[in-house]
């Protein structure tokens, strides 16, 4: 077995967590990992890989934004000057995923891939990557508009109309809040919008 999938190892990570976040992003991590793992149950995935995911999804939640733009510099990170601009704020997903990689290199690819997508989302979003998504948007803390509908659907609908529809929300809170959208997310929305149509013909 994998020794970052282990017990002792979220732990580990849990206890460094604990140190990088303040105590209401702490509770959300544990809260994130613990709506992770229930899903990769319900879901028939690997529930060691989604409760670590959820661990470590907020690791440099703690940056600010002026940190968080120039650690993403400095990991290399591919980011146009929109994104610095008005979404740097989802920059630490992916800035997580690279340093995790290099100081855990055993922590599996595809726990980071969904560290670094648990934000904005992917066009070709992998099963647990849809896990991390979801657990982020409906663990216990969160408190909005229809997000008990939300938890309701777990379970009763396939994972890729969980992910659907629980994008949706959060797409729709940001509209009407007027914020500006991150560049990547029409082309996130279409692509999973053009597929729920495919699959409701």
């Amino acid at each position: 077995m994998n020794e970052t999938l282990s017990e002792a190892f979220a732990q580990e990570m849990t206890e460094q967590l604990r140190t990088r976040v303040n105590d209401r992003r702490f509770e959300h991590s544990m809260g994130v990992a613990q709506t992770a793992r229930a899903l990769a149950q319900s879901y028939g995935l690997n529930q060691e890989k989604a409760y670590l995911a959820g661990v470590l999804h907020d690791w440099d939640k703690g940056y600010s934004s002026d940190e968080i733009k120039k650690r993403a510099r400095e990991l290399g990170l591919e980011v146009s000057e929109e994104v610095l601009q008005h979404h740097a704020y989802t920059l630490h997903g992916p800035t997580a995923a690279l340093v995790l990689a290099q100081e855990y290199p055993a922590i599996p690819a595809d726990v980071l891939q969904a560290v670094a997508r648990h934000t904005v989302a992917n066009t070709h979003m992998e099963p647990l990557d849809m896990v991390l998504y979801v657990a982020d948007a409906i663990e216990p803390h969160r408190d909005y508009d229809k997000v008990e509908k939300l938890r309701n659907l777990v379970g009763k609908v396939s994972l890729e109309e969980l992910f659907f529809k629980t994008m949706k929300q959060l797409n729709l809170m940001l509209i009407k809040r007027e914020a500006i959208m991150h560049p990547d997310t029409l082309a996130v929305w279409n692509t999973y919008a053009a597929r729920q149509q495919r699959k409701d013909q």
